[in-house]
């Protein structure tokens, strides 16, 4: 069967399974795998949900609702079909068959995005480890060779490009190459951060569910230019940038991958990496679509992915660092629910409404970080021996000295008495010294 290239024509098709439990609603899935489908550069012609009340083995569909299908995708031209869900090879290959067309899961989808959005040498490891392990039970389909020439990884097709028949031989060693290379990036991303750990200034985490707007704000906050699309997973690679905070002279501020309902397992692992980034934060900001209708089980999702990195406790639900959640896209919102939200984000201490894109409120986060950053400050009193200059030094660069005065003499000679205000991070770092 033909490769397809982008800008095929597709039907979309959401199979809502009687004895799956799903984390969105049918409507909310239809609109997501749609918007998956539209950032890879597929045009669709169609889209539907499509009740299954027993799976077939085979076809995961009923022999009716093939028929359906394929029936639509002549009526509509459809030279692809996108099935919202994991199929198994033997049921792709079937509808494949039966269908006479290309047919793409949830998996291959996300994994196609993946493979053409991955901008650094860590993050196209992790996409072809993914991508490999996805691909291991699917030889019976050729893909792309390894060195390819193009991005993504041959699910859709395009010129250029170096077809194989890969054997289960070739692929396991190759992951195994990929699993040893990311195994280092991952040492050297652990020492970076620690370093980070002994640096002075606060970090600062954006995490959100996908297409919430955090690339968006971080732009705002930045004025750096991240790809800032309205599309799902227009920022896979985690980008730092230093900012500027009433009371903070510096803090680094952090973007990260968005999350997603049922991500796929190959991803889930492969992409804990640039996740881990999070659990060295100061502070976390939660973005969250608030205009859109699933922004509760959004939520639902990225607290449940903070819980599995440990930032959350499983047990009583608290967090180990500070979460501020911010409500954006607010300048979406009717009058009518912004006059009802606005009552609960006045009752709530650590929600902040705004408008990433207009810059609405923007300042107002700005002035809320700085506080945050600078009350987690305590007051410390140390007394030194004057020859201790390296110790003295380091107080008056990284914290806010309060006093500086001679102690007398102290065991060790003059001494001077410094009191100090440092944060949690900047006292680990002094008693290190």
């Amino acid at each position: 069967m033909g490769e397809v290239s982008r800008g095929a024509r597709a039907l979309v098709v959401c199979p809502d399974i009687r004895k799956e439990s799903y984390d969105l609603d049918t409507e909310a899935r239809l609109e997501e795998i749609c918007g998956l489908a539209l950032a890879i550069g597929i045009e669709i012609a169609e889209s539907y949900v499509l009740p299954v009340r027993d799976v077939r083995p085979n076809t995961l569909f009923g022999s009716g609702q093939v028929e359906r299908i394929a029936a639509d995708c002549e009526l509509h031209e459809a030279e692809l079909v996108v099935v919202d869900g994991a199929l198994s090879p033997i049921q792709q290959r079937n509808l494949e068959e039966k269908l006479g067309r290309k047919v793409i899961d949830r998996t291959g989808l996300i994994l196609e995005i993946f493979g053409e959005r991955a901008a650094t040498a860590e993050g196209r490891l992790q996409v072809e480890l993914a991508h490999l392990d996805y691909q291991q039970s699917r030889l019976v389909r050729s893909w792309t060779h390894l060195e390819r020439q193009r991005g993504g990884f041959g699910f859709l097709g395009g010129p250029g490009e170096t077809q194989i028949e890969a054997d289960r031989r070739m692929i396991r060693q190759r992951m195994g190459r990929l699993r040893r290379e990311l195994e280092q990036v991952r040492k050297t991303r652990s020492l970076h951060r620690e370093r980070r750990g002994r640096a002075p200034w606060p970090v600062i985490a954006l995490v959100g569910y996908t297409n919430a707007g955090k690339s968006t704000l971080f732009n705002r906050l930045t004025g750096a230019e991240v790809m800032a699309e309205d599309l799902l997973f227009a920022t896979l690679d985690p980008t730092m940038r230093a900012i500027t905070l009433p009371g903070i002279e510096k803090a680094i501020l952090s973007d990260t991958v968005g999350f997603i309902s049922d991500l796929p397992t190959q991803l889930v692992a492969a992409f804990r990496a640039t996740l881990e980034e999070v659990t060295g934060a100061d502070i976390i900001l939660h973005v969250r679509d608030i205009a859109n209708p699933s922004s509760g089980a959004q939520k639902a999702q990225v607290l449940e992915v903070l819980t599995d990195l440990g930032v959350i406790d499983r047990e009583d639900g608290e967090s180990t660092i500070p979460i501020i959640e911010v409500w954006n896209k607010w300048d979406m919102l009717s009058p009518e629910r912004s006059e009802e939200l606005a009552g609960v984000a006045r009752e709530a201490s650590e929600v902040i409404p705004l408008s990433a894109t207009s810059g609405w409120n923007v300042e107002f986060l700005q002035e809320r970080l700085g506080r945050a950053l600078t009350e987690a400050a305590k007051t410390c009193e140390f007394v030194l021996a004057a020859g201790e200059g390296r110790k003295i030094a380091w107080l008056h660069a990284h914290g806010e000295v309060l006093s500086d005065e001679d102690a007398g003499k102290g065991e060790d000679g003059p001494a001077r008495r410094i009191v100090v205000r440092l944060n949690p991070k900047e006292l680990g770092q002094f008693e290190t010294l």
